[in-house]
């Protein structure tokens, strides 16, 4: 075993509304986990657990200065697709859950489709499909094969 594994296991956003990103997420489709409380709301996902945590006890945790929410904060998170079509539709139900559309779905440079929304609190979310690294049965998405000019072996 390595010290330190290459995975990530909860991703943690923080929230100026517990009430509503809690809402916004769960009409998405995530389902609350029974840890979750007043302060914290955990959603179990396949592999992953997303966390909802006020963002000044967020900044408070982690020992860094309050400050306010910039805009762009250079972090994205995706949700992967089957298809075209399935992209387009995982969109319009985020905007219909209370998303705001930044970016419409589109043919994008690298080969894919894709758009942004951000949630209540500015997180930025890919709804993406991407040709090249199609989703296994279980909806997982792979990318470890070798890279260019690696044999693999």
């Amino acid at each position: 075993m390595t010290a330190f594994e290459p995975r990530i296991s909860l991703i943690t956003l923080g929230v100026s509304d517990m009430a509503r990103s809690r809402a916004f997420y769960e009409a998405l489709g995530w389902k609350v986990a029974a840890p979750s409380n007043d302060s914290v709301t955990f959603f179990q996902g396949r592999g992953i657990v997303l966390g909802l945590f006020g963002h000044d006890a967020l900044a408070e945790d982690a020992g860094v200065e309050i400050a306010p929410m910039p805009d762009f904060r250079g972090v994205s998170l995706a949700y992967n697709c089957r298809s075209e079509a399935e992209v387009d539709q995982a969109f319009e139900h985020a905007k219909a859950c209370g998303a705001k559309p930044l970016k419409p779905p589109q043919k994008v440079f690298w080969g894919g489709y894709s758009g942004y929304f951000a949630d209540p609190d500015g997180h930025l979310w890919e709804v993406a499909h991407n040709p090249f690294a199609p989703l296994d049965g279980e909806g997982h998405m792979r990318v470890d094969g070798p890279a260019d000019g690696e044999d693999g072996g």
